[in-house]
Parts: C-alpha cells; sequence; structure tokens
C-alpha cells in the first residue's frame, strides 16, 4: 500500500489519509508500506531519477518485495499510488494480482500543470534544503519527464496499457484538482476486469465504511479466488 502525498508520499501520511488502509486491513492482510524516494520527511533516499522516474518508482517498490521474498501481492495505491500502480503492472504483469486505485491523480486537461504546481509548490522547496547538491535543472527535468512526455491520462502509462490489462482492478474515484473524476471514470471504461465504487463516497460515514468493507471483501475474494487456481 502506498499513501498520498504527491512526491512527499510517505509513511507518515497515513493518519491524515481519507481512510487508514494500514489499521483497516491490519488483521485481514500483511500490510506493507514504504517511503517513497526521496519524499520530504520520509527515509528513503536516492538519486533523482531524471531518465526513467516512473520506472525508478517501480523498482523501488519491487525491490522491497524482493528484499521481503514476496513475489505475488495486491496492490493499493492512493493518489500518486495511481500512476504507481499502472506502472507496476506494466513492469511486473505477474506478480501483481488486483489493484486498488483510492483517489486517483490524473491529468486534467483543463489545468495541465497542476501536478507540476503542486511538485514545484509542496515538494521542491522542502527537498532543495536538505538536498542541495541537486540542481534546480535537474529538478526541473525531472519533473518534465514525470509530467510533460506522457501528458494524459495517469502519466505513468498509456491508456491503450490499460485497456488491454486484464489484472483485476476497483476504483475509488475522487474529484479535487488534482484527482479528477474523470481519471478514475477512464481506468473503470477502459480496463477489461475493472470494478468502481459510487461516488462520493466519504461521506456519510456509514457509506465510507461500506466502501472500506467492499474492498476487504474485493481482495478477499482474489485471495479465495487464487488459492482455488493453486
Amino acid at each position: 500500500m502506498t499513501p498520498g502525498g504527491g512526491l512527499n508520499s510517505r509513511v507518515s501520511n497515513w493518519p491524515t489519509a481519507v481512510f487508514n488502509a494500514m489499521e483497516a486491513f491490519k488483521n485481514d492482510f500483511r500490510c506493507i508500506t514504504i517511503d517513497q524516494r526521496n519524499a520530504n520527511g520520509g527515509e528513503s533516499t536516492g538519486p533523482v531519477p531524471v531518465d526513467n522516474p516512473w520506472d525508478a518508482f517501480a523498482d523501488d517498490q519491487l525491490g522491497l518485495m524482493d528484499h521481503l521474498g514476496i513475489r505475488e501481492f495486491f496492490y493499493m495505491g492512493y493518489c500518486i499510488g495511481g500512476w504507481f500502480a499502472g506502472k507496476l503492472m506494466q513492469r511486473a504483469p505477474n506478480r501483481v494480482v488486483a489493484a486498488v486505485f483510492c483517489q486517483s491523480v490524473g491529468h486534467r486537461p483543463e489545468d495541465p500543470t497542476v501536478m507540476y504546481r503542486h511538485s514545484k509548490e509542496n515538494w521542491v522547496p522542502d527537498f532543495i534544503k536538505w538536498q542541495p547538491d541537486v540542481s534546480m535543472d535537474t529538478i526541473e527535468r525531472y519533473l518534465h519527464n514525470l509530467y510533460a512526455v506522457q501528458p494524459d491520462f495517469l502519466y505513468s502509462v498509456s491508456r491503450d496499457f490499460v485497456r488491454n490489462y486484464r489484472t483485476l482492478m476497483l476504483v475509488l474515484p475522487d474529484d479535487v484538482p488534482g484527482h479528477p473524476l474523470q481519471t478514475s471514470i477512464d481506468v473503470a471504461s477502459l480496463a477489461p476486469n475493472v470494478e468502481i465504487t459510487v461516488f462520493p463516497w466519504k461521506e456519510p460515514e456509514e457509506l465510507k465504511q461500506r466502501t472500506i468493507n467492499r474492498v476487504r471483501s474485493f481482495l478477499k475474494a482474489h485471495v479465495s479466488m487464487r488459492a482455488a487456481v493453486q
């Protein structure tokens, strides 16, 4: 599970998430989370991967699973985790058994620079304080390759990839500037094996709890399905 926060996605963000999946599912699954590379306030650092930023995130996440000796897993991504989900499924199609997109970030055509601005305002200022050797030119190229190389949909993968990818998915939509409702609808419309929850689902509390239970049931059903196949 990866928490939200854009480029500041880190473990300490869970208490302020729309719901804390690490707590909600701790009695149901082995729950694993991570500080993303170079998240401010996190404990995971590394080079700024200008040339292949989305692949570098996937390498970090898959490297953690390799370190833990885990071959196959469910993946649940909040916010930026939608981009991570796409890249993980592309890089490790035989390892991601099912994916949950929670409040996924996506490209917003009517405000195409929203994620670039978010990163400039909420990640860059603190990052350059503790990584002063990284030049602004490097940071600009990094942000360009994150958001401008494929300025559509999930940034990390194309619509055609999702259209042809058969992994089981569940989508929990959102609709704020960085989390376009249309991106969630597009994932649900394109993917062959996908479910989507009602929207909005964060309120009232009873509906939110039903949505959490739906995630639990979705994942548990595929545990049972996987066991039956094996």
